[in-house]
């Protein structure tokens, strides 16, 4: 096999490099400085000392915390109805005949792959018509449908991978469908299952654009955000940035677990 001249790999890693600094530079920055604000002094700029000033700040937002709570009750119930949801859709695709198949997965797929503005104007057309008034009901529903198809796709991928062989020798071995969903299947398909639920829930937790339609009175973590970076920039908000970077690596990090697991398995 011929090798790459060492000037290409330099080249190559200079440019991923700069390319990572370009992401990841602007996150950083703000994670400096929720820690060392930036201040004015004799007509200069500079840091102050080390404080966690605008954490405590934060953690005694009461607006801030309702938000959050919203927010996580909003992906973890979304998220699992997802899930649940996109099983039926999955076992259902490999089941059925190919056109239906095909006209099913077609559905899934579509709310996630119009532009956002457009399924959230959808959605509150169709509430407003069955008169369901927008608050956390409609925004759980909304972002089920949203994350509907990433989870159905992670597990879609895991259930063709298995093939039909281990269903087919559980029911030969005596066990009832349901005993060989429960006791064969969702045990082969545990880590797509994870994974697909974390994806999930961090893509909800992030949602915006089709929450501002459906939320009514009600505000999650990222309306907030946007809320407060209207009025102005306050130390709080570089703090709950950083956070949120922090939870969504952890996320990320989970979900690369998993991910490997799978691959072992």
């Amino acid at each position: 096999m011929r090798q790459r001249a060492p000037l290409l790999d330099s080249v190559l890693g200079i440019l991923a490099g700069a390319g990572l600094i370009a992401l990841y530079a602007p996150l950083l920055a703000t994670a400096a400085i929720s820690f060392f604000q930036i201040v004015r002094v004799r007509g200069s700029l500079g840091f102050a000392p080390f404080s966690l000033g605008p954490y405590a700040a934060l953690l005694a937002n009461g607006e801030i915390l309702a938000a959050l709570a919203t927010s996580l009750i909003v992906a973890v119930a979304a998220s699992l109805m997802a899930l649940v949801l996109a099983l039926m859709f999955a076992f259902y695709f490999v089941s059925a005949r190919r056109s239906l198949g095909v006209a099913m997965q077609t559905m899934v797929f579509l709310p996630f792959l119009l532009p956002p503005i457009i399924t959230g104007l959808s959605l509150l057309i169709a509430f407003r018509e069955i008169d369901l008034g927008r608050g956390l009901v409609t925004i759980i529903i909304a972002h089920i449908v949203f994350i509907v198809p990433v989870v159905y796709r992670t597990v879609l991928v895991r259930l063709q991978l298995l093939g039909s062989s281990l269903t087919e020798a559980s029911l030969d071995l005596g066990a009832s469908r349901w005993q060989t969903l429960r006791y064969v299947m969702l045990p082969q398909m545990r880590p797509a299952l994870i994974s697909g639920v974390l994806l999930a829930f961090a893509i909800s937790f992030d949602e915006t654009l089709i929450t501002l339609f459906v939320a009514g009175s009600q505000t999650t973590l990222p309306i907030r955000l946007w809320a407060m970076m209207r009025v102005g920039f306050v130390p709080e908000i570089n703090a709950l940035a950083t956070l949120i970077l922090l939870f969504t690596a952890l996320i990320t990090f989970a979900i690369g677990l998993q991910q490997r697991a799978g691959e072992r398995a």
